[in-house]
């Protein structure tokens, strides 16, 4: 199914596909994204794209503070006075989690955190395009290349020359930028 963003039922039909733990293509503050359930659809999303099992998703959460519930480490208000936007923060998450690091972000788009704060939970977000090829960033070339493989497809135009989220990394008590995106550290 494919809807604009603005279509006043968009932001339902994505929550009711994720729901039912369907993949969905969904605008973000940057690019075009895959986006399911944590963990649920970690492996749909992976064949889809042709990823690796050793690269790890970004989790989109809905609010600043959400982060607290997945790490014990003191994130830099410099770093949390740039949420909501289009950074991404890596940090080690707490004990008896599945994975020992998750790269967290907290999108500057309502629409998107609405979004996630229905779902109840994280969702995975990864750009769209096969690993290891271009971000598709024109909504025709998406639902030609992967319409049947989404639940979903939100349209919100082009996304040309969009940059991804700054990712940085406190893992060591430090920030260190990974890849410079859109928010300058």
């Amino acid at each position: 199914m494919k809807l604009s963003k603005f279509d006043q039922e968009s932001e339902n039909a994505v929550v009711k596909a994720l729901k039912e733990k369907k993949v969905v293509i969904i605008p973000t503050d940057t690019v075009y994204g895959f986006s399911g359930i944590v963990p649920d659809t970690d492996a749909v999303i992976r064949k889809i794209k042709g990823r690796a099992e050793t690269k790890p998703f970004i989790q989109l959460i809905a609010h600043p503070e959400d982060i607290k519930d997945y790490t014990d480490q003191e994130v830099p208000e410099a770093l949390l006075e740039k949420w909501p936007g289009p950074l991404t923060i890596i940090v080690r998450n707490k004990e008896g989690m599945q994975q020992e690091t998750t790269a967290y972000r907290c999108p500057g788009d309502e629409w998107l955190r609405n979004i996630i704060e229905k779902a109840g939970c994280p969702l995975y977000s990864t750009s769209v395009n096969r690993s290891g090829s271009p971000v598709l960033d024109e909504p025709e070339a998406i639902e030609s290349e992967f319409g049947a493989e989404a639940a979903v497809f939100i349209d919100d135009g082009e996304k040309k020359g969009a940059l991804p989220s700054t990712l940085v990394s406190i893992l060591d008590g430090n920030i260190t930028v990974l890849r410079q995106g859109t928010v300058r550290i």
